[in-house]
This record gives C-alpha cells, structure tokens and sequence, in this order.
C-alpha cells in the first residue's frame, strides 16, 4: 500500500516496563453544535524489540499544517506520565513542563458501569478510559437515550481494578 508508505510517522522508544500509547487530539469543527471542542484519535503503531527496549512507530492519519497536537500517555507498574507534544513537520516537540491536569480515579470494589458520557456525531467521543496493564481503551456498548434520543455508550468496569480515564477540554476557569 503506497499511501501507508507516505504517512507521516515518528518512532519512540520504551524501556520494557514502560509501555506508551498517544493520541492525536483534533479540533471540532465549528459548525457542529453541542460537540466537544475536541475529539481524540488513538494513533497506531508497530512494534520492534531492540534488546531491553521497544521501538514503537507512530502513524498518524491527517495531518495539520499547523501542528498535531498530541497526549503522550507512558504506563508504568504504579503510575502513568502525562505529556503534551506537537508533531511539526517531522520533529515532535514536547513539552518540557507538565501541563497542570485535573482527574478524578475510577474505582470501585463492585462491578460498575460508567455511562455519564455523550458520543460525538462521529461516535468519537470526548473520555477515554483506559485499562493500565493492558493499555487497552474500555470499549463502550452504545444506546439510545429514549429521554433525549441521544446515542450514549456505557462501560463495564471491573471491581477492584483502576483504570485511566482521561478527556481533552478547553478550561476557561483560573
């Protein structure tokens, strides 16, 4: 396939307990009313073992001529380490200082389903949760709210177990 041949892509490389996964976050278009400001897309990648190491290339799909802005999301056994970045003709800057990042934890000791969140037209939608060992995103199983006829999705999340959950929005409060 030519067209995967002329993707832009940029390479990263892991330490075998480290396992990174980055999203491409892409402004809404304005004409689309009650959206989200953003929309994230999950980049993929390839894999290459480098003796204690992982190589991963990054593929992303449109490019913005002004930048791709990016989350740079590293799992660890205990933590993850939030970066922002921005993909810039073929150099990926990041951020030397930490964003400042609001969250809330998802945990509970009985099994829960998480289903306060509304999909975007393209049923893309704005929260991410995020199983840390597996780096895996929760899918969640769509419905049709019957109170608003929105398409809403919920997620089944297992006791005893944390999760990642993270969304991309605009702040205005100081």
């Amino acid at each position: 396939m030519s067209e995967s041949l002329e993707e832009r892509h940029f390479s990263i490389t892991d330490p075998t307990h480290i396992n990174t996964v980055i999203y491409q976050v892409n402004e809404t278009e304005p004409e689309l009313k009650d959206a989200p400001k953003f929309t994230i897309e999950r980049l993929n990648y390839t894999e290459q073992v480098i003796g204690e190491n992982k190589r991963k290339t990054f593929y992303l799909g449109e490019t913005n001529s002004e930048g791709n802005a990016l989350v740079i999301l590293s799992f660890g056994k205990e933590k993850v380490v939030v970066n922002m970045g921005i993909l810039e003709d073929d150099k990926v800057k990041i951020s030397k200082e930490p964003v400042p990042i609001k969250f809330k934890t998802l945990y509970s000791d009985k099994e829960a389903e998480y289903k306060e969140f509304s999909f975007t037209p393209n049923l893309k939608r704005p929260i991410s949760i995020i199983d840390p060992e597996t780096t895996e995103e929760i899918k969640p199983t769509l419905y049709i709210d019957e109170t608003t006829n929105e398409v809403r999705g919920k997620c089944k999340l297992m006791p005893y177990k944390n999760y990642f959950a993270f969304e991309i929005r605009e702040d205005n409060d100081d």
